[in-house]
């Protein structure tokens, strides 16, 4: 459970004594620093608490003894208009550290809640909802291994008075005492009461808070560096010994002898690909016609979404030669450039690899207005990574509920959620990967990854069958499109897309 919130601090703490344990510790959190770097670990530092709590010297005291090129510190204001017209974590979402690197968010996700509660009459049950939003992103990123750290600095409704008193005499930092300042300690009673309930219901065992009486400047750089260099301890512990265990499973002989054998079906009932009739085809004068009408359609619907700020996110995922590349094509073919963007989406590379798998698909979120299609997409994480034995059963495992949760998150911004699964048989999907190899313009389409994907063809098909089952909500389903005739295909994704958006507006 939480500390409770209290205006009772500790004494003064003397001189001698702080810097008696002080400087040791700042040692060592020069050493954990190292560690965490060369241990791979990310770690997140939120700090939270009352204007005029000091918590930019505390920062400022904790970076002192951190390696630069592995710190950043995020200092996070209202939302800018870039910021204000995406989801509300996407900015947060940007900023997370990847591993070995140390992340301090100054005044994050919380404040802004707190805020509304206080100032702008969020009801109490949407004030809970969001908490519990909170409460599974930190769940979502220390799942993940992210360390979190969370601290609230705490002083007294007195102690705030006194430090805006000296704010405003000093003409360097007049400028921190802002109209919102005020407001807060005007209404520090109604404040106190949602950070109470705030820092309540968000104590949980992967990232609980800390609470520092902040009064005495000596007294809050201690309990934080304390806190800090005890966190570390723990979580590089933690992770030595996942370390060992998992060195010493490998030079198991009884491991080192079995061969990885992809997870089969873990759900229950009929493949839904099996109820596809995948040869339905259309007339070319049909084709033609229809095309036509959906591309004019499309090209209106993108103008009013402009107009009424709702953002559109279109998911293609399907067999290798499905003709996602064709449908996305004739689906922007009539839309204005500059109001969408096409994702294509490969394995992930560089500072990609180094973050939680959603991190570069939150990145390329639309803003609101606008449109994003993505060229495959998360669900890599259940299909590609989980038959090709790129992340852990587990891992795999979780992503379904984490999906379910970040859509969810696009449907309550106002995003209209389009996801495509575009399947063809195998017969058809021989068929095209000849046709690439012989065709000059199309071959660089084919690759020796498609042919062993083939020979994986049950497996797949499992993954898409647990995928679909999982992650189709009445909010966000699937659309399965019968893709062996393209023409067919095509118009069916077109006349989806226009459906869809003409439904939000």
């Amino acid at each position: 459970m939480a500390p409770m919130l209290t205006e009772e601090i500790p004494g003064v703490l003397d001189k001698k004594k702080y810097q008696a344990e002080m400087e040791p510790l700042l040692l060592k959190l020069q050493r954990l620093g190292r560690q965490v770097f060369e241990a791979k670990l990310p770690v997140l530092l939120v700090f939270e608490g009352w204007e005029g709590a000091g918590k930019g010297s505390v920062v400022n005291h904790i970076l002192s003894r951190l390696d630069p090129r592995g710190t950043r510190v995020h200092p996070f204001f209202e939302p800018n208009e870039e910021e204000a017209l995406r989801p509300y974590f996407w900015r947060y979402w940007k900023c997370l550290p990847g591993k070995g690197q140390i992340a301090v968010f100054e005044q994050a996700w919380y404040k802004q809640l707190l805020r509304q509660r206080a100032e702008g009459g969020l009801k109490k049950k949407r004030f809970h909802e969001a908490l519990d939003g909170i409460n599974s992103f930190e769940r979502l990123l220390a799942e993940d291994g992210t360390v979190i750290l969370k601290f609230w600095l705490q002083i007294g409704k007195g102690e705030q008075k006194r430090v805006f008193k000296e704010w405003k005499k000093d003409k360097d930092y007049a400028f921190r005492l802002t109209e919102e300042a005020k407001l807060q300690h005007k209404h520090y009673g109604r404040w106190s009461e949602a950070a109470e309930e705030a820092l309540h219901r968000t104590d949980t065992p992967v990232s609980s808070w800390t609470v520092v009486p902040a009064e005495d400047r000596r007294w809050r750089r201690l309990a934080v560096t304390r806190a800090v260099c005890a966190a570390l301890e723990r979580a590089l512990k933690e992770a030595a010994s996942k370390q060992k265990a998992a060195s010493k499973a490998s030079k198991s002989p009884e491991k080192a002898a079995q061969k990885p054998v992809a997870a089969r079906r873990i759900t229950a009932g009929p493949n839904p690909l099996d109820a596809l009739r995948l040869k339905r085809v259309i007339k070319p004068e049909d084709y033609d016609s229809q095309l036509g009408e959906l591309e004019e359609r499309l090209r209106q619907l993108q103008h009013r979404c402009y107009l009424k700020r709702i953002p559109v996110v279109i998911m293609f995922e399907g067999m290798d030669a499905a003709g996602k590349g064709g449908a996305i094509r004739r689906l922007v073919k009539s839309l204005d450039p500059r109001g969408y963007t096409v994702i294509p989406v490969a394995a992930p590379e560089g500072e990609e690899k180094t973050h939680h798998y959603l991190w570069r698909f939150w990145r390329s979120l639309p803003k609101a207005g606008h449109w994003a299609i993505f060229d495959r997409t998360w669900y890599g994480r259940v299909l590609v990574e989980r038959v090709e034995g790129f992340c852990r059963p587990e891992e795999w495992g979780r992503a379904y509920a984490e999906i379910r949760s970040f859509e969810a998150e696009l449907k309550d911004w106002g995003a209209v959620l389009v996801k495509f699964w575009l399947q063809i048989g195998v017969k058809e999907q021989l068929s095209r990967f000849k046709d690439r190899e012989v065709t000059e313009y199309k071959r660089y389409k084919i690759t020796e990854e498609d042919w062993r994907n083939r020979e994986k063809w049950p497996l797949y098909r499992d993954a898409v069958a647990d995928m679909l089952l999982e992650t189709s909500t009445a909010s966000s389903p699937w659309t399965l499109v019968e893709a062996d005739e393209k023409r067919f295909a095509r118009v069916k994704v077109l006349k989806t897309v226009a459906d869809a958006v003409s439904q939000a507006l």
